[in-house]
């Protein structure tokens, strides 16, 4: 095999193509027939998307009919045998590689994808390659894992992420009462929607398990009066945080606290965590679900915001290996074992699923912006990662793969209750 330099379009701004600006590529000489029957088979198995698979000699392979959604061109046989073995996977390694290259408008591509990706295969070599798909299991979340996986993400510099979040580096769904508000407003609505759930009173006691960048526990304390306790073990976002608070002059009335969800002790009148459970684990929601009750009042109420799914399911495989290591998206049922053990009752449970879609697309559209800095920062192999990243979890909202769930919680048989939703919008 002959190994030489590709030369990609110059564009690399989603939407119009997808490509490297630069990428090397194996000459692998012609494909044969073996490859192009998988290649037909491996898009059957994954439900017949319509998209047309271009081969690195010019074959093409489109068994979705219609007008193709996009084109993904494989530049070499390596990337394609990696697709057959683990299309979850591997797809988004070659992407990053640069030896797979999605043509159009990246969301739509991946989204046309996710929309038929759980069909069931139909014939029985279809179903056999699909059981061949090897699902990622991840390691159970002890204290010193969470740790690097919290690191790996959270601690790749405040200053990566001050470029493409909002003003305040809010990481987690925002809340859009319109469409057309802005992303910044937005966040403080988001803010704000939370607050009201929790029926904050000026004097309350609050814990934060998850604190991010401090922007939910410094809005609680200035604008509802309450005393924060909030916790993090991201050492890049709590030293953000605290800066914030003493600059504000709210230092005495925030406290962030460098340590695991499963220390928290004292007592709080109401607990939220925000974007923290998916990176708890599910084998660890009985412990998370003994320390809301260690900790929460007769009277207290909660809040638990977290991506989730429709029915239990693994993360995609390339996403926790090289995004969210540890990751998990839960579905309503497991989020019970949070409440059940404890009793704890849920009062409301709502989903914010295109909330979060349109959030992604915000945050994809300023990542565009500033993709050559993020570049010189890390490289070129980052910047498409994490391109991939912002992108399919935009499609996987849009398509229904991943929702977006706020439960609120109170005592089992406490009637300081809301009688109706209308404190939410007042």
């Amino acid at each position: 095999m002959e190994r030489v330099e590709h030369a990609e379009p110059a564009h690399t701004r989603t939407g119009v193509a997808s490509a490297p600006t630069t990428a090397s590529r194996t000459v692998s000489g012609p494909s044969s027939a073996l490859e192009r029957w998988l290649a037909g088979h491996m898009l059957a198995a994954m439900g017949d998307p319509a998209i047309t698979l271009a081969l690195w000699d010019g074959h093409e392979v489109n068994r979705g009919g219609g007008t193709p959604r996009g084109r993904i061109r494989v530049l070499d046989r390596t990337a394609l045998w990696g697709l057959l073995r683990n299309p979850e996977v591997e797809f988004g390694e070659a992407y990053s590689r640069g030896t797979i290259v999605v043509e159009g408008d990246l969301p739509a591509f991946l989204e046309c994808v996710y929309r038929t990706w759980y069909r069931p295969a139909e014939s029985a070599a279809d179903r056999l390659l699909r059981r061949l798909y090897r699902p990622n299991h991840p390691p159970r979340n002890t204290l010193a894992r969470s740790r690097h996986n919290i690191h790996h993400h959270y601690d790749l510099g405040n200053d990566f992420y001050r470029l493409w979040l909002d003003e305040q580096m809010i990481y987690t769904c925002a809340y859009f009462p319109t469409r057309e508000m802005g992303l910044e407003q937005a966040q403080v609505a988001k803010l704000d929607h939370v607050c009201r759930k929790l029926r904050l009173q000026p004097g309350d006691r609050v814990v934060e398990a998850g604190c991010g960048w401090g922007a939910l526990a410094l809005h609680m304390a200035r604008h509802y009066g309450a005393r924060v306790r909030a916790f993090n073990i991201s050492t890049e976002q709590l030293a953000h945080a605290r800066e914030r608070a003493r600059a504000e002059g709210l230092a005495d009335r925030v406290e962030f606290i460098e340590d695991d969800y499963r220390n928290i002790g004292g007592e709080c009148d109401a607990f939220v965590s925000v974007g923290m459970l998916e990176h708890v684990g599910t084998e660890n929601y009985a412990e998370f679900g003994r320390v809301i009750d260690r900790i929460l009042t007769a009277e207290g109420r909660g809040l638990i915001h977290t991506i989730g799914r429709d029915r239990p399911g693994l993360m995609n495989g390339w996403i926790e290996r090289r995004i969210f290591p540890g990751a998990h998206p839960p579905s309503l049922k497991e989020m019970l074992d949070l409440f059940e053990p404890w009793g704890l009752s849920v009062l409301d449970v709502e989903n914010l699923r295109l909330h979060y879609a349109l959030t992604l697309k915000h945050w994809l559209e300023r990542f565009e912006q500033v993709a050559d800095q993020v570049e010189k920062r890390f490289d070129a192999n980052f910047v498409r990662a994490w391109r991939l990243y912002l992108a399919g979890s935009m499609a996987a909202f849009n398509a229904g793969n991943l929702q977006l769930f706020q439960v609120t919680f109170a005592r089992t048989g406490g009637n300081a209750i809301p009688w109706t939703r209308s404190h939410l919008y007042e």
